[in-house]
């Protein structure tokens, strides 16, 4: 049976991490104490529901959640710091603290200890959030307790409702480019200029027409998205944004 732990405190562990060349020790004091943590914690590193939306996402998000008060957003997963920080690499995860619960003693502290061996994991983290301020907990989202692995209500969008109902999400943004291309500098500069994080995706000439002309139904880079509509080139981006600060006016 997993356990709610809110109201309670957090477990008293440390955490052997490798930063560089050092081992360092990284206790549940530091950081947790005095600060409003959000904590999300997976079955494992590289894999697929974990490296594909739990991580991304919470990433993603991290802008709203520090503007809306928490001051860290913190992995858990059980395995060692190697693998947490090569995984750290591969991913989008700038914004957040990796931490390997190598020996599970966090994870079975929180009661969320499972076996997985079935599957070769043996001992791992069931998969949950939760919001820890000054070490206490505060708010949990537990997965349900079904076969496989549920992906229901420990998401990024579900804690941010909880932490900050109705707050605005970042645009998300990407540029179909190429390299050395003057137009899609000047589209860059322009996001850049307006605060925008975007995902550059620069084709390669051998696919570059077929697949600008697939996806856009255009035959020329750059090609602007933000949330899913087509803005268009670099022209096309400045009468986008001349218009919309009109509208915020």
């Amino acid at each position: 049976m997993l356990q709610n732990r809110e109201g309670q405190r957090v477990p008293q562990v440390t955490f052997p991490v490798r930063v560089g060349n050092d081992w360092k020790q990284l206790s549940s004091a530091e950081l947790f104490d005095g600060k409003k943590v959000v904590v999300f914690s997976l079955p494992g590193a590289f894999t697929p529901t974990c490296s594909s939306t739990h991580l991304p996402r919470y990433n993603e998000l991290a802008p709203a959640f520090f503007e809306h008060g928490v001051d860290a957003i913190v992995c858990v997963s059980v395995n060692d710091t190697f693998v947490m920080n090569e995984w750290a690499k591969d991913q989008e995860a700038e914004n957040i603290v990796m931490v390997p619960d190598g020996n599970g003693a966090f994870t079975a502290g929180m009661g969320m200890l499972v076996d997985k061996s079935a599957i070769g994991f043996g001992q791992r983290s069931w998969r949950y959030s939760m919001l820890v301020e000054d070490g206490v907990v505060t708010r949990m989202f537990i997965e349900p307790e079904e076969p496989g692995d549920p992906f229901k209500v420990s998401d990024a969008d579900t804690m941010l409702a909880h932490v900050a109902p109705g707050a605005r999400k970042p645009d998300q943004v990407a540029i179909l480019s190429r390299p050395g291309c003057p137009s899609c500098a000047k589209a860059k500069a322009i996001l850049a200029a307006e605060g925008y994080h975007y995902a550059d995706v620069p084709l390669p000439v051998s696919v570059r027409s077929r697949a600008v002309g697939a996806i856009t139904a255009r035959g020329t880079v750059p090609q602007v998205f933000i949330n899913g509509t087509l803005i268009g080139g670099a022209e096309d981006l400045e009468a986008w944004v001349a218009k919309n600060k009109r509208k915020v006016a």
